[in-house]
């Protein structure tokens, strides 16, 4: 993508008098050397593949270490019994996030977005709002421009890998661009899409990659329900028109710094934080003897 800084994104947008996703869509247009209508499409087919998944999510699957599987129905049915401490919208938003990860450990088809162990957060957010709000499928997919052009500019200016820096570069990625993308849908303005991004990210900022037998089961499928939730708040957040303090692309730029300074044990190693608890050691030795 040509846009390394958020705030190049929002300044060509106000140029322009263009909203946000539509800049990014033009930018995929000339990266790829395709038609507007073919790019527009290609989206769509990730929106779609998105609905698929989750359409066919599969609560008897188990991933093959046994230790993820069936608890994206266990909160669909806490929620429909109506015990459930928030409304449908977010009661929704937690149990899609669990049932994409559970997927994706399952081996099932997914959509990276932006990688494989944070697959749950986004379309989670969007899903649900799909639900809830009975927005038409184009403004979904425009959404999911304002996400990728987020993610985009994640992946440029610091990292979204997590051996490189951390699950702050994952699920904190992930969290920012489903963030965004709420503003978006919710009619809010490019100054909010990025301040929503901002605070969404500032949450995140130095969390560990410390997957139990180096598998994106534990702690990564929970840690999608955490990240699609902070989405929301911090979409909400930025809609009411609070901004945050330090200036998104500092934000980006802090999380490329921490992501340096986090150890190598905490990036995806398993060396450290929850990889190496005595339960994770006897779950890694009983897995090796299988």
């Amino acid at each position: 993508m040509g846009y390394k800084y958020l705030h190049e994104i929002v300044s060509v947008a106000e140029k322009n008098d263009k909203p946000f996703w539509k800049i990014i869509l033009e930018d995929d247009c000339t990266e790829r050397n395709v038609s507007e209508v073919e790019s527009f499409e290609t989206m769509r087919g990730m929106l779609h593949a998105m609905q698929e998944a989750d359409m066919h999510y599969d609560p008897t699957l188990h991933s093959a270490s046994g230790l993820v599987g069936g608890d994206g129905a266990k909160l669909e049915r806490f929620r429909l019994e109506g015990k459930s401490l928030f409304g449908e919208f977010m009661s929704q938003i937690m149990e899609k996030a669990v049932k994409m990860s559970e997927s994706n450990a399952c081996m099932k088809r997914i959509v990276a977005a932006p990688t494989a162990g944070s697959c749950g957060v986004l379309p989670a957010v969007l899903l649900s709002y799909e639900e809830q709000k009975q927005l038409p499928e184009d403004e979904l997919v425009k959404a999911l421009f304002v996400a990728a052009g987020i993610g985009s500019v994640l992946a440029e200016s610091s990292s979204i890998s997590g051996a490189e820096g951390g699950c702050q570069a994952e699920i904190g990625s992930a969290s920012a661009m489903a963030a965004g993308a709420v503003v978006y849908m919710e009619g809010g303005d490019n100054e909010q899409i990025i301040h929503a991004t901002a605070l969404a990210l500032k949450n995140m900022l130095g969390l560990t990659c410390d997957p139990v037998a180096g598998l994106v089961e534990v702690p990564c499928v929970k840690r999608n329900v955490s990240g699609a939730v902070n989405a929301v708040v911090c979409a909400q957040m930025a809609l009411a028109h609070i901004k945050s303090a330090i200036p998104p692309d500092e934000v980006i730029d802090s999380m490329r710094r921490i992501g340096k300074q986090i150890p190598a044990c905490l990036r995806e190693t398993g060396g450290e934080g929850l990889a190496i608890t005595p339960t994770a050691q006897r779950i890694v030795k009983e897995l090796s003897e299988k």
